[in-house]
């Protein structure tokens, strides 16, 4: 059984590419395959092996104090769905490319958890009673797989051009309780703390993405699967491949 893991984290780091020759050196001792991304922002990590390497590589990890918090969602497969190891320096580990939107400058964009979110879907109403509205902040390629009923979702094919796309639904929303979403967790942090930050206060963030709410509460108020970058495709509600070719 291969173990699936996609983890992030923000926070300021000095060095990346001391940091991305560090992760590249412990993850192919392990024989993990996968894609990590390594900026001055943080780090992104979508890694798959053996259990115990699994465990050992994030016990490495965490053992850096300013990774100590990364939170890490699990899935499980029979094959392994990356070809190889790679990992990359970049600007940002999730390309935004807007002032206004970096975890690094502001206190994180208020987040509901899953469970909350879940109740608030069933009940129709946050607990103040206003709507709420998910907004997937995703592409069109990913939405294809699935999404919460009824969201909001855009038509763009790369994260930059949210804010465009956006713009004319601002005065739709005015009355709601947004919920941005993504995969798990990182895009919908960074376009919940621009948006905040350009005026629509009303927007939270679900903490943990897609992936934590399948983890928390399966597929409630959920249609259909979530896009995953690997060969696996699309995960279902409980986080089962679309293809998994020993399966």
């Amino acid at each position: 059984m291969i173990v699936n893991t996609a983890a992030y984290h923000f926070i300021a780091i000095a060095e990346p590419q001391a940091l991305a020759d560090a992760v590249h050196e412990q993850a192919q001792a392990r024989d993990l395959k996968g894609s990590v991304l390594v900026a001055g922002e943080g780090i992104n990590l979508f890694l798959a092996g053996e259990a115990d390497a699994i465990e050992a590589f994030y016990v490495w990890l965490r053992g850096d104090a300013r990774l100590a918090p990364i939170q890490i969602k699990y899935s499980y497969s029979e094959t392994m769905p990356f070809a190889r190891l790679k990992v990359k320096l970049k600007q940002e580990i999730i390309s935004f490319r807007r002032e206004q939107a970096s975890p690094l400058d502001a206190a994180r964009a208020p987040a509901v958890a899953p469970a909350e979110l879940a109740r608030w879907l069933r009940q129709g109403h946050d607990d103040q009673g206003r709507r709420v509205v998910m907004l997937d902040t995703r592409n069109q390629q990913e939405i294809e797989h699935g999404t919460f009923a009824g969201a909001l979702t855009l038509p763009i094919t790369r994260f930059t051009e949210l804010p465009e796309a956006l713009a004319v639904h601002r005065d739709a929303l005015a009355d709601a309780t947004v919920v941005s979403f993504c995969t798990g967790g990182i895009r919908c942090e960074k376009a919940a703390l621009w948006m905040r930050a350009d005026g629509m206060d009303n927007v939270l963030q679900l903490d943990g993405g897609i992936l934590g709410y399948f983890e928390a509460v399966g597929g409630e108020g959920y249609d259909g699967g979530c896009f995953v970058f690997d060969e696996r495709v699309a995960l279902d509600p409980q986080l089962r491949p679309l293809y998994d070719a020993a399966a």
